[in-house]
């Protein structure tokens, strides 16, 4: 089986040559022209792209909905609501029905734009097409914005997860075959909809949808002119592996065992422990960036600075919420160094150290999900071939072996013939082909992110620039956002837009600098409980586009106008 490499855009950088000028971004597109809805409940009954069938097309009158994906209540505006499925077929290897279900909502009132909303997860469901965009509790959607919005399962229901892994085309389609077939069969609704396709085209998400945006970005670079994506885990695969090595950490150190007489891996560290270790970084790190305010701006400094064994107390009698173990320390340090196999070989990323540990996403993405999501990932979608007859749930995770099971996530076997990592990760280059046409992409990770590393979309960025000699910028930016757990939550300050900058971007011109972040406090709409009491409820602050930091430079700590984004 293939031996498992980090996927990287080395050999793209050193084409690229030392000391050539950056390469220059295409001028802006021309900007989107707003249209009116022309038919609605006619579009079931018309002519319909090859394999599409309609089951419903009705108008929907304007109201107030809270969306299933959380956030406040968004009112929606008049619209059409389209439903149906393409591509329907039964598994010759598993005997289940297989579609790629989809939920399409035109606006009447149309601004010209086409959003593909893409989820998270393992899919297996049609997330209501409102458009939610950015970190915890969006104040907008896409749909109130007037584009036209698509969703889809990625191709298998939700009875199948995950067990659509043992279908191979189920496999491709979650990876990133769904996507590619549905963009046309949308565009084409559209046409239909409103008598001509749309003239902008977006695609955003978070987390596996981050990884799907992604993935478009490098396989359809002609079919989006913008691409947003959070906190994607373009390796997911990896990082998956990554979370069951994590687990078998945490067993080690964990204090008692479950019903079923598995170590209980939420005793490895107590959420006190854990605030803890985020005060001791805080302690150490918060000032790098200018001010002590309770965030860790500058994180690239403090990977530098920061150490679990020199900065958090040690205990020398029993657990009491103040001190860590040598193994707890030892712990932390191996985890957030990165999952290795047992020649030291890197199965994944090392992570930021961040307060956002303290939150508790972070938690449950290291104690509980690697015996649920993770395990059952790993077995049926990127095990080739799967490992569908082993024990699953955290015993899976446990008893999976890092140097003879870890390789599999790269191998092809009989009806497999594409690895997890060729149909989940975007393919390698340098994504040239997208600058070429003028189409731009923003990229956000919460660094206290407990799943998916910012320091390899850090890393990921880094490499694009170096390919790109230096001018990744004029079309790529990354926005680091402190302290934020997987897509919201943490910290941090978490909300914010960034489709409405990257709209500006693709079409004026209009490049993104500081994008305004605010916290979401007790008496806000949607409160993060994980805001710090001593933080102004609707603090906000600049994020800043990668590497740069937002610094302070006088004035009201708790307003973003007193920070300036500044190299590091």
């Amino acid at each position: 089986m293939a031996r498992l490499v980090l996927g990287t855009l080395a050999a793209a950088a050193a084409l690229a040559g030392c000391g050539s000028r950056p390469t220059e971004p295409a001028p802006p597109l021309a900007a989107a022209r707003p249209g009116t809805l022309a038919q609605c409940a006619e579009l079931a009954r018309g002519a319909l792209p090859p394999r599409t069938t309609l089951k419903r097309a009705e108008p929907i009158a304007a109201a107030s909905v809270v969306p299933p994906t959380g956030g406040g209540a968004v009112t929606v505006p008049d619209h059409c609501l389209v439903q149906g499925e393409l591509n329907a077929r039964t598994s010759p290897v598993d005997g289940q029905r297989y579609a790629i279900r989809f939920e399409l909502r035109l606006p009447v009132a149309w601004n010209g734009r086409f959003f593909h909303q893409v989820n998270g997860g393992l899919d297996g469901q049609v997330v209501p097409a409102l458009g939610q965009i950015g970190g915890g509790a969006p104040t907008h959607t896409a749909l109130q914005q007037g584009f036209a919005v698509v969703s889809s399962d990625a191709g298998h229901n939700g009875e199948q997860n995950p067990r659509f892994g043992l279908d191979p085309q189920a496999r491709l389609d979650y990876g990133y075959d769904a996507v590619a077939q549905l963009t046309p069969v949308a565009k084409q609704l559209i046409a239909l909809a409103y008598g001509r396709g749309p003239d902008r085209s977006y695609i955003g998400g978070c987390s596996n949808g981050g990884r799907h945006a992604m993935v478009a970005a490098a396989r359809l670079p002609g079919e989006y002119d913008g691409i947003l994506a959070g906190n994607p885990g373009f390796q997911l695969p990896r990082a998956a592996v990554a979370q069951l090595w994590g687990a078998q950490q945490y067993a080690k150190i964990a204090t008692s065992r479950t019903p079923a007489g598995q170590p209980d891996l939420q005793t490895a560290f107590t959420p006190q422990e854990l605030t803890l270790v985020a005060d001791r970084i805080r302690a150490r790190c918060d000032a790098l960036d200018g001010l002590a305010d309770g965030i860790v701006g500058d994180v690239q400094a403090c990977q530098k600075q920061f150490d679990f064994s020199r900065d958090v107390p040690a205990c020398t009698g029993e657990r009491n919420g103040r001190c860590l173990t040598p193994a707890q320390q030892d712990t932390l340090t191996r985890v957030f160094a990165g999952a290795r196999d047992s020649r030291g070989q890197a199965l994944y990323s090392a992570f930021p150290v961040d307060p956002g540990l303290a939150g508790q996403d972070w938690r449950d993405w290291k104690f509980a999900s690697p015996g649920t999501r993770d395990a059952a990932a790993v077995a049926f979608i990127f095990s080739t071939p799967p490992l569908a007859d082993r024990a699953q749930g955290l015993p899976f995770a446990l008893g999976f072996d890092m140097d003879r099971d870890a390789p599999r996530i790269a191998a092809t076997d009989g009806p497999y013939r594409t690895s997890a990592l060729d149909f989940m990760r975007p393919p390698a280059g340098d994504l040239s082909a997208l600058r070429h046409r003028g189409a731009r992409m923003i990229v956000y990770h919460g660094t206290g992110d407990g799943v998916f590393s910012a320091s390899d979309t850090a890393r990921w960025w880094s490499e694009l620039d170096a390919a790109q000699r230096g001018g990744a910028a004029g079309f790529v930016r990354y926005y680091p956002v402190p302290a934020m757990n997987h897509c919201r939550g943490g910290p941090a300050t978490d909300q914010f837009d960034l489709l409405s900058p990257l709209v500006a971007w693709v079409e004026q011109g209009q490049a993104p600098v500081a994008v305004t972040a605010r916290a979401r406090g007790a008496g806000t709409p949607v409160p993060n409980p994980e805001v710090p009491p001593g933080w102004s409820p609707q603090r906000s602050r600049p994020l800043c586009p990668f590497p740069q930091v937002a610094r302070y430079r006088g004035g009201d700590i708790e307003r973003a106008e007193s920070f300036a984004c500044t190299s590091p």
